[in-house]
């Protein structure tokens, strides 16, 4: 489990699972989204959500379920903001070099 902050004074976090960065990875759900001047703001989460959403409603994940965990849990959450967001794709950045170490 890992924990991210989601805003600057640090007095709010998200709880992050394997499960939700395993869940990013399988449906791309980063990549790409950055826009090219780099820039993360509140339209590149807004993006983020929409994407989410529009994969739940069409109903072609097959893991309905953890893509439905990592909206309402992280992305949906009351504390998600474009501060959190940029928490998140550096921990994700982290975790999938990890992992890619690993399988080395």
């Amino acid at each position: 489990m890992y924990k991210i902050q989601t805003n600057a004074s640090g007095t709010r976090s998200i709880e992050i699972s394997e499960e939700h960065l395993n869940t990013l990875d399988q449906h791309s759900l980063l990549k790409g989204l950055i826009p090219s001047n780099g820039i993360v703001d509140e339209t590149t989460l807004e993006t983020l959500k929409h994407n989410v959403k529009s994969i739940i409603l069409s109903g072609e994940a097959d893991d309905n379920k953890a893509i439905c965990d990592l909206a309402f849990n992280v992305l949906f959450h009351d504390n998600m903001k474009v501060f959190g967001l940029k928490e998140l794709i550096m921990l994700y950045v982290g975790w999938k070099d990890a992992k890619e170490e690993q399988e080395l």
